[in-house]
């Protein structure tokens, strides 16, 4: 037999009701596993399980107050000692026995929501591949998430079978949650069959309370003494489970609630215009993706906080193309990679850069911070969205590791395999609209940054060279700038130092 007994509960706390019990005597219990929640006057103390075994004596139930080291419950240990325990038991139920003989060699994992990324704290569950009673592998994929910017698959971390889905398609959850549960190893075979009497019971429960977590005894309480509802308080225990704190809460701020309830309409402002059912019939309503809404977010803030405008000029791609048909082949065979425009651009951006710094720099606050560096963004069309990822210190780099990045980031992006490292600390962004068709656009920045250049369709055009009509392929450029920290002077001066690189490439060469 093993004890389980009251935690260490903190400096001057010296007793604590115990607020629920996870588990019932009888039910197999893992190493660690949890067993009951205490509730003090200032936080909530999960009981973890000492051994692995069988629950055999709940001493403290819920609701009684216990002391510090004070005995909660007892666990028979899995092993020799097992089967002494049982005929106690059998007096009682002689049925269990052989259930919980069956489950014992069952071991329950944890799926849990993988790291999301730097200041990424939650994501949305946009597809399940496995459903409960499927066997998994180790490592198999079961499900996807979806954060801002990038996809992140979800392994099995053991192989068994998916005894339960926590977080179903479309639920949000945030970074360290539980998803799921696979009973390990070849027993778990034996987990779906064992699911269905956990649900059973549930039907002879009256379905009246809507919510099957029980509040803290001490909120209960509380919650009698100051006159208020279950309905009326947030909870913030395991499960939404109300707390004492959450009541005192509510006690201190009666008004906060008729007030929060005002804006709520808010959202439904500007109602979707009715439409007959003919057309309704032939409509589909789709969820937003995060990703879809955090570009159509970053888009709209940066029009509303930017100054922003765009100048103009057009460049003729003679030189460029001149050069890349000459060194094409000889650039493939030694580098492994095909010489694009790109890299062109990337490097005649930096140059530019460098004459004028502050479309490379960005406002914080009632600062400008100056970059004396280049990580260039590189937009990529993916079939869920604009995604921006980072050619850092591009203005290092020569013509063949700009080419080898762009095409990795280009391959990742296709299969959704971008992090969100990938897409972090962009100075400034070039967007190629011209492999779309576009003829002319004006780009929105990609904020906080103070510039982002749109590329376009090659088009041969006339052109007058030296008083002459002759036809050239022409580029429209176009520069979007914050006008708060660039003048007018400057971003001009900016697409004509791309300009002047991009028609003599030789320029670059030169530092001219």
């Amino acid at each position: 037999m093993t004890d389980v007994r009251v935690p260490t509960l903190g400096e001057s706390v010296s007793e604590a009701t115990v607020a629920t019990w996870f588990k019932k005597p009888g039910d197999t219990v893992v190493q660690d596993e949890m067993l009951c929640e205490l509730e003090t006057d200032k936080v909530t103390v999960e009981v973890p399980a000492p051994a692995a075994g069988t629950l055999a004596e709940i001493v403290a139930p819920e609701g009684e107050t216990v002391g510090v080291n004070a005995l909660l419950a007892t666990i028979t240990e899995a092993g020799a000692a097992a089967p002494a325990p049982q005929p106690k038991k059998t007096e009682a139920a002689a049925a269990p026995q052989p259930a919980a003989q069956e489950s014992k060699e069952v071991k329950m994992t944890d799926v849990m929501v993988p790291a999301l990324g730097e200041s990424v704290s939650e994501a949305t569950v946009s597809t399940w591949f496995k459903k409960v009673g499927d066997t998994v592998a180790q490592d198999e994929m079961l499900c996807e998430l979806e954060t801002d910017k990038v996809s992140v698959e979800v392994p099995s971390p053991v192989a068994g079978v998916l005894t339960e889905i926590v977080a179903p398609e479309g639920a949000t959850v945030m970074a360290s949650a539980k998803l799921a549960v696979v009973a390990e190893g070849a027993a778990g075979t034996v987990a779906p069959p064992a699911q269905a009497p956990a649900v059973s019971p549930a039907a002879d429960v009256p379905p009246v309370t809507g919510k099957d977590v029980e509040n803290a005894p001490s909120a209960k309480k509380a919650m009698a003494e100051a006159g208020l509802s279950a309905d009326q308080i947030t909870g913030t225990g395991r499960d939404g489970r109300i707390m004492k704190e959450d009541v005192a809460a509510a006690v201190a701020k009666p008004a906060a609630a008729p007030v929060a309830a005002a804006p709520a309409p808010a959202p439904a402002a500007v109602p979707r215009a009715a439409v007959s059912a003919d057309d309704a019939s032939r409509e589909e309503r789709v969820k937003m993706t995060r990703l879809r809404a955090t570009i159509a977010r970053r888009l709209k803030d940066a029009q509303n906080t930017a100054a922003m405008l765009t100048t103009y000029n057009e460049v003729d791609m003679s030189g460029i193309m001149e050069l890349r048909n000459t060194y094409k082949e000889q650039f493939e065979k030694k580098h492994g990679v095909k010489l694009g425009f790109m890299s062109f651009f990337v490097k005649a951006c930096c140059h530019a850069l460098v004459e004028v710094p502050e479309v490379n720099a960005e406002i914080d606050g009632g600062d400008v911070i100056y970059k004396h560096y280049v990580h260039m963004g590189v937009a990529v069309g993916t079939p869920n969205g604009l995604v921006v990822p980072v050619v850092r210190d591009a203005d290092q780099k020569g013509f063949a590791e700009i080419e080898k990045e762009i095409a990795a980031y280009g391959k990742r992006a296709r299969d959704g395999k971008l992090t969100m490292a990938d897409m972090q600390g962009g100075s400034f962004t070039i967007s190629n609209g011209g492999v779309y068709g576009s003829l002319m656009s004006s780009p929105i920045l990609n904020p906080p940054q103070s510039g982002i250049l749109g590329m376009h369709k090659i088009q041969e055009r006339p052109v007058v060279v030296n008083g002459q009509i002759v036809i050239r392929p022409m580029m429209y450029l176009a520069l979007s700038y914050d006008h708060r920290i660039v003048d007018g002077k400057g971003a001009v001066t900016f697409l004509v130092r791309v300009k002047e690189a991009l028609e003599d490439p030789r320029r670059l060469l030169m530092d001219l």
